[in-house]
């Protein structure tokens, strides 16, 4: 996994937490939501590295 798509999905995930608990501390339930995709977007992407860095080797 390149170091770069690393900590841009680490990145995604952080973002979707900040957006998560700001949602839930406003009681704004589409932007909790918009959080929650943003972290699941970031274990996609992660997952799919995960796999091109397996049929490299």
């Amino acid at each position: 996994m390149g170091t770069e798509d690393k900590a841009e999905n680490t990145a995604e995930k952080a973002k979707g937490k900040v957006k998560e608990a700001a949602g839930k501390a406003v009681g704004n339930e589409r932007l909790e939501a918009e959080g929650k995709t943003d972290q699941a977007k970031g274990d996609v992407k992660q997952a799919g590295e995960h796999i091109k860095d397996a049929f490299k080797d």
